[in-house]
């Protein structure tokens, strides 16, 4: 005799449930960064065409913004001595049991709205891509987090939407990304390169000074030597 079909078919409708709300999380956080590399392009021209009506002291070409499209998942915005690598994980998460989104009705009475898709947000020197210095740290600045729905919230400084009690209010929009790159290039200026501690540089191989000498590579990284995290750059508004 045959096994009871019912709890087969439970698996399988809960399969069927998961991997769909999975494909449209996916397609939605795929759309909407699709939509943040227009937005990075045109910001990157008006602000272009902005500098090009100031009357700098320096080069106008030293603060020019440059945008590169690096594929499907990835971009870059350009600025100065900086870079911002925009970056969308191919793959959907769920949220850790302590996580505090689960303290609110939005996740809590409806668990499929708690899947999302991540967009994160790096800084790196512009010279550690220049002089392709695989050792240099970047720095994430900012993630995220899209769901079925379109809802979303952003953990990174100076972000508007940082909230997680705003998951579920607000809908993600060309202006809400808008606003996500703004405050991301806004906390990156103001994210200063640090003198490494004198004890973590004192001692330098030979191999580190050839590999200077020939191409800069000497491993750098704003924070180096120092304890990273979200607040380390002073709220000047």
């Amino acid at each position: 005799m045959d096994a009871d079909p019912l709890p087969k078919n439970q698996i399988l409708l809960a399969l069927e449930e998961k991997a769909t709300t999975k494909a449209i999380v996916f397609d939605r956080t795929l759309e909407e960064f699709n939509t943040l590399k227009e937005v990075l392009s045109e910001m990157s021209n008006d602000l272009n065409e902005m500098l090009e009506e100031m009357e700098l002291k320096v080069d106008e070409r030293r603060l020019r913004f440059e945008y590169r499209d690096r594929g499907k998942f990835e971009a870059e915005l350009k600025f100065a001595d900086d870079v911002l690598v925009f970056s969308m994980h191919t793959d959907i998460f769920q949220f850790d049991r302590d996580s505090a989104v689960w303290k609110y009705p939005y996740t809590k009475d409806e668990k499929l709205n708690s899947y999302c898709g991540i967009i994160n947000v790096y800084n790196f020197l512009s010279d550690s891509m220049k002089y392709s210095r695989s050792e240099d740290l970047g720095y994430m600045v900012a993630r995220l987090f899209i769901n079925r729905e379109g809802s979303f919230f952003i953990e990174g400084k100076r972000q508007k939407r940082n909230r997680i009690s705003n998951f579920g209010k607000y809908t993600i929009s060309r202006e809400e990304l808008c606003a996500f790159v703004e405050s991301a290039v806004k906390y990156t200026l103001s994210f200063d390169l640090l003198v490494p501690p004198f004890d973590l540089v004192k001692v330098a191989s030979v191999e580190q000074i050839n590999a200077k000498i020939e191409s800069s590579k000497m491993r750098t990284g704003k924070r180096m030597g120092y304890k990273y995290n979200s607040d380390d750059v002073i709220e000047n508004e």
